[in-house]
């Protein structure tokens, strides 16, 4: 199990590829935008649905957790049901990871450890807003073993929040400490200090990838919010995912209109924009969730084209993943089973 651990965590390396998250606000409507960059874009989109009784995967480095999940939710997944990389609930809460180099976890100690992945679904599980998940590091933890990862949050409340680890501690940027909400694959502190004076300059180039999305995120951010842009705004949070894409790297642009409580996405497979309302789905336990195969046809509202868990769909995306990026992480077809039987163990709890 700890090897699968450890395949979990490996993407949105700074090193080779990268992400960027950002959050736009304007006359009472709220977005998130999110690019997804790594070397395989398979993946599935997930309901999940509220009152299940889960376990978290045992990480080697403490004790599991275990919950009932409060809220449904809809999230991105290569790895497994339970494992997304991001996502957001039906009380608007988004929830997404990037790679940061130099994070250090908190060291082994008396809360239960999650892994990287399953800590977003611990989250949109048991969190309605910023506060909840920040209060969350008193109970559970990142296990320490744990590939380096920032994230960006953000609820429906507007509040928008950096969660990093740094020196073993939980950091947060929120409020006046989050100037712009934005992040990438630097530190907060440190990408904010290089983006303040270059934000107003147009054309400016810098020799650091992460750092130079960063400040195009925020001086477009900016603009939006100074009325200088007339788009709606999901239109514009996908002209700032195209303005930072990294070419054929960036397998998925999500935008997620919290507000609205909907989901925009789009694919390096499949360029037509898809949306998805949290409306057309009902979240109860007793019912089954659902699944949509992200790089299949189809544009628009593709809510009614979500189908009942196919096991052998999972299999074969997770199998094209695997296929994918075996450069850069290995998989056993044991592990891979594992992984995709995990669901199995998660139980209605009424």
């Amino acid at each position: 199990m700890k090897k699968i651990f450890f395949f979990l965590c490996c993407i949105c390396s700074h090193s080779i590829f990268a992400c960027t998250t950002f959050c736009i606000q304007k006359d009472g409507q709220i977005v998130f935008g999110r690019n997804y960059d790594w070397i395989t874009g398979a993946g599935i989109v997930n309901t999940n649905q509220r009152g299940l009784f889960k376990t978290s995967m045992q990480t080697g480095n403490g004790n599991t957790a275990s919950w009932i999940s409060k809220y449904g939710s809809i999230t991105f997944n290569q790895y497994g049901k339970e494992f997304p990389t991001g996502g957001m609930n039906e009380k608007g809460l988004v929830v997404e990871l990037m790679w940061l180099d130099g994070t250090v976890y908190p060291g082994n100690d008396a809360r239960a450890a999650l892994g990287v992945l399953q800590w977003i679904q611990y989250q949109l599980d048991n969190a309605a807003t910023v506060a909840e998940v920040i209060a969350s590091d008193g109970s559970v933890r990142i296990s320490e073993k744990g590939t380096p990862l920032h994230y960006l949050i953000a609820d429906a409340a507007g509040n928008v929040a950096t969660i990093e680890f740094l020196n073993g501690r939980l950091t947060v940027h929120q409020g006046k400490e989050l100037p712009f909400p934005v992040l990438t694959n630097n530190t907060y502190a440190s990408s904010v200090k290089t983006a303040m004076p270059l934000v107003d300059r147009e054309n400016i180039s810098l020799p650091d990838n992460s750092l130079e999305r960063f400040t195009k995120a925020c001086r477009m951010v900016k603009r939006y919010q100074e009325n200088k842009v007339s788009l709606p705004l999901t239109d514009y949070a996908f002209s700032i995912l195209d303005e930072v894409s990294q070419g054929s790297f960036t397998k998925w642009s999500i935008v997620y209109d919290i507000s609205n409580k909907k989901i925009l996405f789009k694919t390096e497979a499949n360029r037509s924009v898809k949306s998805v309302d949290f409306s057309a789905f009902d979240f109860t336990c007793s019912l089954p969730s659902k699944m949509f195969n992200m790089n299949q046809g189809g544009k628009g509202n593709i809510s009614t084209l979500f189908i009942l868990p196919d096991k052998r769909i999972r299999q074969q995306v997770m199998q094209q993943a695997v296929t994918e990026s075996a450069g850069r992480v290995h998989i056993t077809t044991k592990e891979q089973e594992d992984l995709l039987n995990f669901e199995y163990g998660v139980k209605c709890k009424l």
